[in-house]
């Protein structure tokens, strides 16, 4: 599914001149059509949101005790703390319309998806410091079949 967000958005990841670093990740059983959502979501935010210095995005997994935890970091503008749940919000922008585009939809489109999912969905981050989105799959949704690639996300039972 990260290739396909990639894909999706190759234009303006190109345009940019951001590097996309995958990590290791496992293969889940979910729904690909939303998981590739949520992850070009976080993706084209990282792109829409970086900042003077030439962008670098990382995309990771973690074994987690109930299942995984995805991350996206990237080393954009950064979100200030008293504004990360507000993002998640429908409708909720932090910049005036004109400086950034989009809706105010992307995110909370993410943590719906998420919690359809049975998951959960944060932000680590500071203003001026980049980005870590952060969302988990239990294990319950997240059956597994490792493949000698993505042995860093090995099932911790």
């Amino acid at each position: 599914v990260v290739e396909a967000a990639l894909r999706n958005l190759a234009v303006a990841v190109k345009d940019s001149g951001a590097t996309v670093t995958i990590g290791d990740l496992p293969r889940v059983h979910a729904d690909g059509v939303k998981l590739t959502q949520v992850l070009q979501n976080l993706l084209a935010n990282a792109v829409r949101f970086r900042g003077d210095a030439p962008l670098e995005v990382a995309v990771a997994c973690e074994a987690a005790p109930d299942g995984w935890t995805f991350s996206l970091r990237d080393n954009g503008i950064g979100i200030a703390p008293e504004h990360q749940r507000r993002v998640f919000a429908l409708f909720q922008r932090l910049h005036p319309a004109g400086r950034y585009p989009g809706t105010g939809l992307g995110l909370a489109l993410c943590k719906r998806i998420v919690e359809q999912h049975g998951g959960d969905i944060w932000v680590e981050s500071a203003e001026g410091q980049g980005a870590r989105f952060l969302f988990t799959l239990p294990r319950h949704i997240a059956r597994v079949r490792l493949t000698p690639k993505e042995r860093t996300c090995k099932d911790p039972s």
